[in-house]
């Protein structure tokens, strides 16, 4: 079943457009908080974007420009806007397609239809973790805060997204150590320490101070709420 998000700040067209792809058997979310459309991007890490234009905050421009940072997943975008500046522009942002308002729901799903089996019919899409506004693309290795592009090193990258995918949870250091040692990384006590603090450092130049935190005599831990 694909997914699809939509950022769309009128919940009339919004909830017209979720019903109806919901009934075409697909799974739909649709944006809450039009400030870290991002982080609500990445937890749902769907197949494809119906965006909006006009948003608050910040505009659709701005948001594919961020999802296009950290996935290629196919980005259509709907606005009452559809002048030849307005699609030169959307497609030269990073989108696919553009769906002029108003619209009719049948030509919407024929869209969504050609872009997923554009994308799809050859290869699957980017895997990605999140927390607290930080990206995490597990097909790269790269993380990304605050419109920043971070390279992480192979053993940053194994320890982060150890650390993502038990969010809330504290993950001991010789869990850490197994997982590193599993992948041809041999890891000791003060090397872990040494690969930690560097990261940490990383993720300090990206915004993101206090990311991770040390349980002492138990491991480290990401904070769920962050």
């Amino acid at each position: 079943m694909y997914r699809i998000f939509i950022v769309e700040d009128d919940p009339v067209i919004a909830g017209a457009m979720q019903r109806h792809l919901e009934g075409w058997g697909y799974q739909v979310a649709r944006a809450e908080r039009f400030d870290s459309v991002l982080s609500e991007f990445a937890a749902f890490d769907p197949q494809l974007v119906l965006l909006d234009i006009s948003l608050p905050f910040f505009n659709g421009y701005h948001w594919c420009a961020e999802i296009r940072r950290v996935s290629k997943v196919p980005i259509i975008f709907v606005s009452s806007a559809s002048d030849n500046v307005s699609m030169v522009t959307a497609m030269q942002m990073g989108g696919d397609d553009l769906l002029p308002k108003p619209f009719d729901l049948q030509v919407l799903s024929a869209k969504v239809q050609a872009a997923l089996r554009r994308a799809y019919d050859f290869g699957p899409a980017a895997r990605l973790l999140s927390c607290g506004g930080a990206v995490l693309n597990l097909d790269h290795g790269t993380l990304t805060a605050a419109g920043q592009r971070v390279e992480l090193t192979k053993n940053e990258h194994k320890i982060l997204q150890l650390l993502l995918e038990h969010k809330g949870q504290i993950v001991t250091r010789e869990a850490i150590m197994a997982a590193l040692w599993a992948s041809d990384s041999f890891v000791d006590e003060n090397t872990l320490s040494v690969n930690v603090n560097r990261l940490r450092k990383k993720l300090d130049g990206a915004g993101l101070r206090s990311f991770i935190r040390t349980c002492r005599g138990a491991g480290y831990l990401v904070e769920d709420s962050l």
